[in-house]
């Protein structure tokens, strides 16, 4: 049969509609979803029907039934987890690339996809001020974007010991010490999970969840053999970053390799003004990050940065008669863990495009900027503290006791009209907010600053 345009016109002329509908609700629509899991699962858990139905009735009963279980993720304000919204051009370059539909694991199968996003890995490194020529591989997200680079690390590693990781596995190998600070994030143990090398060994962090320096050189100092280092580029409660520069000077004065976890914080190093902050972070090794957050481009993009050329590709890459190969460079398939994947790198070049470098500084700054006026509004409350020092975009708040932080919470998420998550930091309950969307603005922060006043409100008026 042959490929019939009109009938995929038809379905996207109403899938846009039916989009459009969605986003231009968001600015009035409340955050929280109508609807749960089990209510949804009803809705659509009919049995699968045995005739064919029309494209485009299909994507409307999709539309139309999905809605009360959607989460206003792209609003300006929703404030949960780390999540951000998406830039124009990235969603419209989204859309391209599920139209081209382009297995983007080969150059030579689709060059086009392949230019673009080495375009875009070289202006990501060149923006966060990485060393030149490192490799970049884009990724679904920072978890798998830390198992890539520290992937890259235990190959090294080893190598450098004598022990090929790839021909002879880890049964037998020189056990690999991975060194972390206490702080650090769930998907860095996760991502060494997978690798086979179990939980690392934890250093004390500061009140910040910063890296303790004198920590990391007692547990370096106390180690034989191959070595990993990982880092934090943006503490998930306090936004705080490691002493890079120490830190990294430490670690490789042992030898060790030194992995930055930057899921959203690296791109402070876009930023003149924040970038101190990560002074030192360039000498590093690898480093991983987010598109999906901090740039905003639709899910799922993670990226995974390596400044060994070569290292990647020897950890990661494969060999076979049937992929062929576009002369002699890496593959984007030899610096990821997928043989086969959409181009999610092209929203990346398409955010960066359609910001500019100034436009990259100018979203970090207002991020910060709005975190800031969060902190300062919602300090002002009743009883209500400011947990940590807003180095960057996250806000963590307390009320007075774990008991009553909870009921805010629970209030808040009842309500409904913004989302901020609950948490656990420093052994009390937490209200933690997360500013990473670049539509929030000084109306969505005095809208949430109102909101959390209406919970703490509802929550005293019945103690």
């Amino acid at each position: 049969m042959n490929l019939n345009p009109d009938e995929y016109r038809a379905v996207l002329d109403h899938a846009t509609a039916r989009s459009m509908e969605w986003i231009d609700s968001i600015p009035s629509r409340r955050v929280a979803p109508f609807a749960n899991v089990d209510e949804m699962k009803k809705v659509f858990g009919h049995p699968l029907q045995h005739a064919p139905m029309d494209a485009v009735a299909v994507v409307d009963e999709l539309a139309t039934l999905a809605g009360p279980g959607l989460m206003a993720m792209p609003s300006g304000r929703f404030f949960g987890w780390v999540i951000g919204g998406t830039l124009p051009a990235a969603l419209g370059a989204d859309v391209l690339v599920s139209s081209w539909d382009q297995n983007a694991a080969m150059r030579y199968a689709s060059p086009a996809t392949a230019a673009i996003e080495e375009v875009a890995g070289e202006w990501l490194v060149d923006l966060l001020g990485l060393p030149a020529g490192s490799d970049v591989g884009f990724t679904t997200g920072a978890t798998m974007g830390n198992w890539t680079c520290l992937a890259a690390a235990r190959a090294s590693v080893l190598d450098a010991v004598g022990w090929d990781v790839n021909t002879r596995g880890l049964q037998g190998a020189p056990v690999v010490t991975v060194i972390a600070g206490a702080e650090r994030h769930a998907s860095v143990d996760l991502a060494l999970r997978y690798l086979g090398l179990g939980l690392p060994t934890v250093v004390d962090a500061d009140a910040q969840g910063r890296i303790v320096a004198s920590s990391l050189a007692e547990a370096l100092e106390a180690i034989s053999g191959p070595a990993i280092v990982v880092l934090q580029a943006g503490n998930l409660h306090s936004g705080a970053f490691d002493p890079m520069r120490e830190a990294v000077a430490l670690a490789h004065a042992r030898g060790a390799w030194v992995h930055i976890d930057g899921a959203f914080g690296l791109w402070a190093a876009a930023s003149p003004s924040l970038r101190g902050q990560l002074d030192g972070v360039e000498t590093a090794d690898s480093w991983a990050t987010d598109a999906h957050k901090t740039l905003n481009v639709p899910y799922d993009c993670g990226v995974a940065i390596i400044a060994r050329p070569g290292v990647a590709r020897a950890a990661l890459g494969a060999q076979t008669s049937y992929l062929i190969k576009d002369g002699e460079a890496s593959d984007p398939y030899d610096v990821t863990p997928e043989m086969s994947r959409r181009a999610r790198g092209v929203p990346v070049w398409a955010a960066l495009r359609q910001l500019g470098r100034s436009g990259v500084v100018a979203l970090v700054d207002g991020l910060v900027a709005r975190a800031r006026e969060l902190a300062a509004g919602l300090s002002a409350l009743p009883e209500v503290t400011v947990l940590n020092d807003v180095v960057f975009t996250q806000v963590s708040l307390y009320f007075g006791s774990d008991e009553r932080t909870r009921a805010v919470t629970a209030a808040l998420i009842a309500d409904g009209a913004v989302w901020m998550s609950g948490s656990k930091w420093q052994g009390h309950d937490i209200l933690r907010i997360s500013v990473s969307n670049w539509a929030t603005d000084a109306d969505d922060v005095a809208f949430a600053v109102a909101a959390v006043g209406r919970a703490i409100a509802s929550v005293d008026s019945v103690r």
